[in-house]
């Protein structure tokens, strides 16, 4: 990213009916926005269980920033009403 403001496109703030995926650039500008680090982002979405310290919870978050794996909604909007844009789940 280079220090540059990634704008999140308000396709992606939309109920799951008329959702659109966000980029990779778009998901890390809202992970940056939670204020929360990738093991944080994992913790809070209950991607690794408790104890579990093999960090594939991580894995999974990294996979989404790549580009390797698309984000679900569900954990998009979680992140997203973590970020301060609401219930975007909510018509």
């Amino acid at each position: 990213m280079n220090g540059q403001i990634i704008q999140i496109r308000p396709e992606t703030l939309r109920p799951a009916a008329q959702w659109e995926t966000p980029t990779p650039d778009e998901i890390r500008e809202l992970i940056r926005l939670t204020g929360l680090n990738g093991a944080d982002v994992a913790a809070m979405l209950g991607l690794t269980p408790q104890g579990n310290k093999s960090g594939r919870g991580s894995r999974t978050v990294r996979r989404w920033t790549a580009g390797d794996t698309p984000i679900p909604y569900a954990a998009w909007a979680l992140l997203a009403h973590r970020a301060g844009f609401g219930l975007i789940w909510v018509d």
